[in-house]
């Protein structure tokens, strides 16, 4: 027992160096830190909301949210920054356009200056690269080309490239069509049910999500839609985790705790990843024999990775995860991002009735009646609705924040910005900064995008809805045929206003959407 008195003595004093170290690190990050970055950013005349130990300004953020979770917005305001972003609007006042927060103990640079912006967007060095999402956003999104930075995601972008370039998409034209086709044909009958030539529909956001879930479903896995619906089940699910959790400042280690909301990610995440894995290996077993992987959106990539991992290169291809990943991705941003993006341009047609009619004239001219197919071209000669579109993201755009972190010390605009500094881009301010957009920025003008989305503002980078830069949306191409193919198949048979219960309180889910949904009446028209 004697002899191991300093054996034990050396257990515990190397105990106490250990723990020594983590109480120092602890210390350097959760106060030194961020005493040392305010009185930095404080020298150059940036100030803010002051850091509170651990929770930064999250809990600050939480009770203004929660303070304006009940306002109502009149059905002709736009104004939804002191809905969605109270704590940005209260921060701007105080102390200017660039302010420091806290997220935790992480340094926030809100950054509104477009050059600045522009700069940041633009590197093509990794200098600004994606934020740790944290697990539940992993879990939903995964690390495809919206979380992957370096050569990683210059890998996965040049394999799944080929399968957004637009005469591909153009394919998918009548596929967009039918779907919206089914959808209007309910309502169709709805309406001649009614005996008045009138369907009521509760919630037209919940059916565009439907109809998009079945669009991306049919042309991202093709034959195996069905499955394809189940991944987005499931995905729904994992976005109600994501955006409870949100807000939480994370503590290292906790997602591998067995609570019950961790235990149900994995076990979701289990289901995509088995589902997903199920598709993917099917298709590449009847690429052997016919050496065809298919013309939908996974056979696309399939075929593009394939020739990438040709000739010994296999380190160029992506794995079966990445593969998984980027399936994730465009399946959850094909279907959500577009669902909203169409459900507030119904609302907004919907209560400018004089720009819903000239849309309809403009598609009945360049498209024909109901029955008359649809074609890519002829999507793209809708001018008028590509400028209603553009004008609905600007203002209700589906992301309102963008965010990118410095990942080394640096200098933007002449402010120097400690490494680990998250800059945070609010594109819903800058979408109605008057500066930028005019006096008329807080108001519905389709018209400004008359001349292009470059020519929209006074900045040609002021339109941020699909980001700009080497990693703007890759996507976005295939979100505007969808919208408009949708439009059209609606706007052929339906005149449609907002009901009178419409309650009007934008609000995030991760994506910007109506709250309490958003009931429309659409009636039929006479063909």
């Amino acid at each position: 027992m004697v002899a191991m008195a300093p054996a034990a003595g050396l257990v515990l004093a190397s105990l106490a160096v250990v723990l020594a170290t983590s109480l120092w690190t602890a210390a350097v990050h959760l106060v030194w830190r961020p005493y040392a970055v305010a009185r930095a950013f404080r020298r150059q005349g940036i100030r803010g909301p002051a850091y509170r130990f651990f929770v930064g300004n999250n809990e600050e953020a939480m009770a203004m949210r929660a303070a304006t979770a009940d306002d109502v917005l009149d059905l002709r305001s736009h104004d939804i920054i002191a809905r969605v972003m109270p704590h940005y609007k209260a921060w701007v006042a105080s102390y200017g356009k660039m302010f420091l927060s806290w997220s935790g103990y992480t340094p926030a640079l809100c950054v509104r200056d477009l050059d600045m912006v522009k700069q940041i967007l633009s590197n093509r060095t990794g200098l600004y690269g994606k934020t740790n999402p944290g697990p539940n956003l992993l879990a939903l999104l995964g690390k495809g080309l919206v979380f992957s930075d370096g050569d990683d995601w210059a890998r996965h972008r040049r394999i799944v490239h080929p399968a957004f370039t637009m005469d591909k998409l153009k394919m998918m034209t009548r596929t967009m069509a039918e779907c919206a086709g089914e959808m209007v044909r309910q309502w169709e009958a709805r309406a001649a049910a009614s005996g008045g030539g009138v369907a009521r529909v509760d919630d037209v956001g919940q059916q565009f999500v439907e109809l998009t879930a079945d669009v991306i479903s049919h042309t991202a896995f093709g034959s195996s839609y069905r499955e394809g619906k189940e991944v987005f089940v499931a995905q729904r699910e994992l976005q109600y985790i994501a955006v409870s959790t949100i807000n939480n400042v994370r503590v290292p280690g906790l997602e591998y705790l067995p609570t019950k909301t961790n235990l149900r990610r994995r076990q979701l995440m289990g289901k995509v990843r088995g589902t997903l894995m199920a598709i993917i290996r099917e298709r590449q077993a009847a690429a052997k024999e016919s050496k065809d992987y298919g013309n939908d959106l996974l056979g696309l990539m399939l075929e593009a990775n394939a020739s990438a991992g040709a000739g010994g290169q296999k380190a160029a291809a992506m794995s079966m995860d990445e593969i998984i990943d980027e399936c994730k991705t465009f399946f959850f941003a094909g279907h959500d991002t577009t669902s909203h993006l169409l459900t507030w341009a119904i609302f907004l047609l919907g209560t400018h009735p004089e720009w819903q009619q000239k849309l309809r004239e403009e598609v009945l001219r360049e498209c024909g009646s109901t029955g008359t197919p649809l074609h890519g071209d002829t999507l793209n000669k809708l001018k008028l609705t590509t400028m209603v579109l553009y004008e609905t993201l600007r203002l209700y755009g589906a992301v309102i924040m963008i965010a990118r972190q410095a990942m080394a010390d640096t200098e933007l605009g002449g402010v120097e910005i400690p490494k680990g500094t998250i800059t945070m881009i609010p594109t819903a301010m800058m979408h109605r900064d008057e500066e930028v957009w005019g006096a008329d920025a807080g108001e519905f003008k389709p018209d400004r995008f008359r001349n292009g989305v470059g020519r929209a503002a006074k900045h040609p980078s002021a339109m941020l809805a699909f980001a700009v830069g080497p990693r703007s949306c890759i996507g976005q191409d295939f979100a505007m045929l969808e919208a408009k193919a949708t439009l059209v198949v609606i706007l052929r048979r339906f005149e449609f206003e907002v009901a009178p219960e419409y309650v009007h309180a934008p609000a995030e889910f991760l994506t910007l959407q109506p709250k309490c949904g958003l009931p429309v009446l659409l009636k039929l028209l006479d063909q």
